[in-house]
Order: C-alpha cells, then structure tokens, then sequence
C-alpha cells in the first residue's frame, strides 16, 4: 500500500485565533479541521511564501506531515532527524524570501521521514521506518536532542502515532502488522529504566501498514485490509500477559486505503477500491455476528483509489482521490444520496492535475489540499465561491506551484499553511499583509 501520511503544512496570519496542530490531522479523531480564523474565503488568494526550510538537506522527498505547537514547527525527515523550525519564521531564519534551519533536530530517529510527529505536552513522537518509535522532551531540547524513550516495534512504523488519554497508539508495516498502545509518559513500569526501551501496554492484530490510528470517545480505530475498532483503554475482548486485544468489531473496506477519521457518532475511510465509507462508530447500526463484522451506512464512489484521509467540517465530509479530484459529500448520507445499499453523489467535486494523495485540511470555511500535480490548492469548503454547474464543480480561491509532487496533508495554524514537499521542502504560506 501506497503511504498517505505525507505532509502538507499551511500558515496563516499572526495573532489570528487558533488552536495548535498537534498531530497528523490535527487531533486524535483526525478531522483535519482547525477553528483558526487567520485566513478567509476573502483573503486566501493573498498567500505569498514566508519562508521555507530543506530538513536534513536536499534531495531526499519530505514524507511527514508536520506537527504545530507552542509556535515550533516538527517533521520528520528523510535524513534520520526530527527537525523543529520557528513556526513564525524569525528565529534562525535570514535572506528573502527567507529560508530557515532548524531550532533544534532529534537525534536517534534513524528513517525519520515517513512518519508525522505528535505532539503531548513537553513530548513529541515520532516513528521510525527501521521500527522504532521515539519520544522527545521538547522542553530539554537544544541544537541535538537524544530520545527520552524508544519502543521497539515488529517492522516499519510509517504511520503517524495518535495521542489521547494518555496513551499513544501506533501501527507497524510488516507481514503481521499491529496496533500498538503505550503509555504516552514513559513510565518505568512499561519501560527499561537504563536503556529507556518501553513495552507496549496491549497490542491489537490485524491492522497497520500505513494507515495512521484514529481515537475518540473510548474507540480507537485502526485501517488495513479492513477496517478495526477496539477499546482504547485495552479492557475489552483482551487476554493478558503479555495483553493482546481482538477487534470490538471489523469492517469491510474493499481494499487498503486511507486512515480512518471520526465525527459525529461516524467513522469514514476511503478505500483502495476507489471508494469512501461510512460506519457507525459505535459498531450498532448495520453489524451483527460473533465476531461482530459491520456493513456501511453508506458509500461513494469516486474514479480512482482513495488514500487521501477524509476530513470533516459543519456535515461535510472531504476526501482526495487517484482520479486527480477533490470531493466533497454530505457526512449524514442524506443529501443527494439514495438506494439500498446507500450510495451518495458529491455535493461538489474540484480537479486538479494529477492524483490527490494529500489529505485536506479545513479552517475558517477554506479548504487546503496538495495534488501529485506539484500544486497546493485552496478551495471554498461550502462549495460557494468560484464553484458553478450541475453536478457543480469548484476551481481554487488560491494555488501556488512547488518543485515536486504535494502528496502531503496540510496543516492550517495561527494564519500560516505549512507544506512538506517531495522536492525536499517545507514551506511556510501566509498571507501578503502579515509579510514584513
């Protein structure tokens, strides 16, 4: 399977409201949708580049999508570090436009690159393709930073780890591929207390590959050949020593595709079949059995492979698709849907110039999304402005052209658009009137 954690990162004003990006797709359920209000439909088409940075230097591709907090910008890089860079380009930055090196780098991370850091409290983590999981504590890094602690995983940890109540759940790439769950702090009484090597609290079989872990309410839900839920707090259908857990209940996906993301009371997955799913999250409607297996409350169909991680916003949800297209459906399964099985048409639909690999992002009514086409795009999430016809089809409020493919998710935080770029590239967007 083809890896879709890659990052594309957005900026946007200073002093506009928001919240951090604290991981791949902005929060554990991975709605990808920030409530930052630094860019609008009105002033998206003013993005001009702030600064730009080569993490571990030219020409390896950048594949991680970088993670904003406390005004430090993390990714992993393809030359064995995690790199945080000043998220407002001031600090170890110079030249015009200005370029950036980073503040401080993660030593140790060797096959950083894949992988997109997250962030909880003074710790960051990140995955390793040669399988291993890192934290760092931001608040002792400096210049070169060794890892507070390490796990060991069964193969290549290219998805991105997802942090919530605690806990840090991961899967690895390998022939028996896995979820795991560690306690996020480290504690010595999962860890070694020399060597700082962690044990992880319970592991799941069944999924992994690349697809990132989502969390919320108790549920964490994992892709692969199929989609997986199981109890996030490892209780539940688990047997001890050392804990695994078998699956609250599956579903049938068609193929392996994107991560799975939750919102309201729904889990969504796009699909290597070339379609998007929808499931009840809570494993009740539409699934029977023991064990418990689930049929969707609805599809979608697009033209090709769908490895783009859908994100929500205000009963909308948006996903990429190898067919060089951006969708837009109706998240209840309602409007403009039909049938027995269900199946939905797009609200809107928006081309671009080759496969959408990148995962949208969401703020202020804007969405962001990078294309194989070298472009990143921005688009009016209502389907509004520049928006006509019947089926009714979008052309961007804003673009801007790189030197390689974007097949990496963005991140919108404090009026900048972050963007990692397979032309070994991170980029800093925002718009002209916040330029000095």
């Amino acid at each position: 399977m083809r890896l879709r954690v890659l990052s594309l990162a957005i900026v946007v004003a200073m002093g506009a409201t928001g919240c951090d990006w604290n991981q791949f797709r902005f929060g554990s359920d991975h709605r990808g949708n920030n409530p930052d209000n630094g860019i609008s439909v009105s002033t998206v088409g003013s993005l001009v580049l702030a600064w730009s940075a080569t993490p571990g230097g030219p020409p390896p591709p950048l594949h991680s999508s970088p993670a904003v907090a406390s005004g430090v910008v993390l990714i992993g890089a393809n030359g064995q570090y995690l790199r945080a860079y000043d998220a407002a380009g001031n600090a170890n930055c110079a030249g015009v436009p200005k370029v950036c090196t980073d503040l401080w780098s993660g030593i140790g991370a060797f096959g950083a690159g894949w992988s997109s850091p997250g962030v909880a409290g003074d710790l960051a983590y990140v995955g390793s393709n040669v399988g291993d999981l890192y934290a760092y504590d931001r608040a002792t890094c400096h210049t070169a930073c060794d890892h507070t602690w390490l796990a060991q995983l069964n193969g290549p940890v290219n998805s991105s780890p997802a942090i919530a109540g605690g806990m840090v759940y991961v899967t690895s790439t390998a022939e028996s591929s896995k979820l795991y769950a560690f306690d996020a702090a480290g504690t010595p009484a999962n860890c070694d207390a020399t060597l700082h090597i962690c044990q992880p609290l319970w592991t799941g079989a069944g999924p992994g590959g690349d697809s990132s872990p989502a969390v919320a309410n108790g549920i964490v839900y994992s892709g692969g050949d199929k989609l997986y839920a199981f109890d996030a707090a490892g209780n539940t259908g688990c047997s001890d020593a050392p804990k695994t857990c078998q699956p609250l209940w599956t579903a049938p996906t068609g193929n392996t595709g994107s991560s799975p993301m939750m919102a309201n009371g729904t889990v969504f997955i796009g699909s290597g079949d070339g379609k998007l799913y929808a499931f009840d999250a809570a494993g009740n409607t539409g699934c029977s059995g023991v064990p418990k297996t689930c049929q969707p409350l609805w599809t979608a169909a697009t033209g090709g492979g769908v490895y783009s991680s859908p994100a929500y916003a205000n009963g909308v949800v948006y996903v990429g698709s190898d067919d060089h297209k951006l969708y837009a459906f109706d998240a209840s399964g309602t409007t403009d849907c039909s049938g027995m099985p269900k199946t939905c048409q797009p609200l809107w639909t928006a081309a671009t110039g080759d496969t959408v690999e990148s995962s949208p992002a969401v703020a202020n009514g804007v969405i962001y999304v990078g294309s194989n086409d070298h472009n990143v795009y921005a688009y009016d999430a209502h389907g509004g402005s520049n928006c006509l016809g019947t089926p009714k089809t979008c052309s961007p409020l804003w673009s801007a052209t790189t030197s390689g493919p974007i097949s990496s998710s963005p991140a919108v935080v404090n009026g900048f658009v972050y963007v990692a770029c397979e032309d070994g590239n991170l980029y800093a967007f925002t718009p002209s009137a916040n330029t000095p």
